[in-house]
């Protein structure tokens, strides 16, 4: 791992060892540290736990949402709060448009591809809705697609497109718990019955089971046959180790304030260089010439401090590894996944299949599939157990109860979470 030049100079440099986080030191993975036995130290992720403010109230395991800044990242970001307050305009008509550069670099660098692929949104969704608002190869009677597991703004602008385009939408239903080959197989026999469609979003772990998808295998399959995807990363950037060549995705929209630890209020879309003139610019943006992709987000004067603070966010991401967080959050989901084997009324709905999860991972008791069933399990969750989690709907299954742990979660609150839903169930251990 090479550290950013700033971490240098700020002599964080060491890796830290078991035992109590020391303030102001951020955690760093220890070279060849072997990630799966890593994942199970905790004394490290107990250090890494120390990083983080969090109320001591509940065990929160709705991570999903949004993800907590880690100290470092805190700190900056009040820093650039107050920046942008005293320097104002000045700043923003100075100084941040090379900031602005530096941090489209640093994106594109981890991901793999070129600054001018990138260009910074307010968040994933807004990202989204540029990129299928804007594609501009469709034709009235041609299609589109979704999953049934896909993001829910990201259907509503799918379905935009019947009145905008006059398109056919065809939604398509992931079987639970899915394998691999049966999400591809889905796919294959969805592309081949609608050979009308022309676009596709994918996503590449969904927010309501968690479920990971084979991206770079549906992109080609869907590629073979003339449709475009557009991949939502929104989740998976920064709670899985991959870049975008591993996707090999043409379009992908990404968040910033979700697995990056990032302030709310930053995300980014990307476009393959070669295929950008198939998105129009948004709104006629004259900012912009036509042939630079920050024509296609025209957001208006926005709040640039957590954009200010990618940097320090990134730091900490990469102190870490992509590789040594995700192993930990998938022994997190595992641990309490495990244990509940043998409870035979609790459906978990996310595959153990590798490479088919992250931390995300939502389950069903047997027979409750209404909101109001799942909200009540979740509240039930909190008023007896404090531990917090959501109710999730959209699935043609039914509604789910989603578990999200975080890099501050231990083994400990998994196991508590466990114990829980064993006696929610129904099914406690008897001696």
């Amino acid at each position: 791992m090479v550290l950013s030049r700033r971490r240098i100079v700020a002599g964080l440099g060491a890796s830290l060892v078991a035992g109590p986080a020391v303030a102001g030191v951020v955690p760093v993975v220890p070279g060849g540290a072997a990630v799966g036995e890593l994942a199970r130290d905790e004394g490290f992720w107990a250090a890494v736990a120390g990083q983080f403010r969090v109320s001591p109230d509940f065990v929160n395991l709705e991570n999903g949402y949004y993800g907590v800044m880690p100290e470092p990242v805190r700190r900056a970001y009040h820093r650039n709060v107050d920046q942008l307050n005293e320097r104002n305009s000045q700043l923003l008509r100075t100084t941040y448009k090379a900031d602005a550069d530096q941090i489209r670099d640093r994106i594109a660098g981890l991901l793999g591809v070129t600054r001018d692929e990138i260009a910074l949104t307010r968040g994933g969704t807004e990202a989204l809705q540029n990129l299928v608002s804007g594609y501009r190869r469709l034709r009235p009677g041609d299609g589109v697609m979704y999953a049934d597991l896909d993001y829910h703004s990201g259907q509503y602008a799918m379905n935009w497109l019947r009145s905008r385009r006059g398109v056919q939408v065809v939604r398509v239903v992931i079987p639970e718990p899915a394998t691999r080959q049966a999400v591809l197989d889905t796919y294959e026999r969805a592309l081949r019955e609608h050979p009308e469609v022309r676009l596709l979003l994918l996503s590449h772990m969904n927010n309501r089971t968690g479920l990971v998808t084979p991206a770079r295998e549906i992109v080609a399959m869907a590629r073979r046959r003339g449709v475009d995807v557009i991949v939502d990363a929104a989740h998976s950037w920064g709670q899985l180790d991959f870049t975008l060549p591993d996707l090999d995705a043409d379009f992908a929209v990404f968040s910033l304030h979700k697995w990056m630890g990032v302030p709310l209020g930053a995300g980014f879309l990307y476009i393959r260089k070669r295929r950008l003139a198939d998105i129009d610019p948004l709104y006629a943006d004259e900012t912009y010439p036509a042939t630079d992709i920050r024509s296609r987000v025209h957001s208006g004067t926005m709040n640039v401090a957590p954009f200010l603070t990618v940097d320090a966010a990134l730091d900490f991401h990469e102190s870490l590894t992509a590789g040594a967080k995700q192993a930990r959050l998938c022994y997190l989901r595992d641990r309490w996944v495990h244990a509940l084997r043998d409870v035979a009324n609790l459906e978990v709905l996310t595959p153990d299949e590798p490479g088919m999860y992250g931390a995300i991972t939502a389950f069903r008791i047997t027979g409750r599939t209404t909101e109001a069933d799942n909200t009540a399990i979740a509240d039930r969750l909190m008023k007896e157990h404090r531990i917090f989690t959501v109710a999730r709907t959209g699935l043609s299954g039914g509604g789910a109860v989603r578990v999200t742990p975080a890099l501050y979660t231990s083994a400990d609150d998994m196991d508590r979470l466990a114990a829980a839903l064993r006696a929610i169930s129904g099914q406690n251990r008897h001696p």
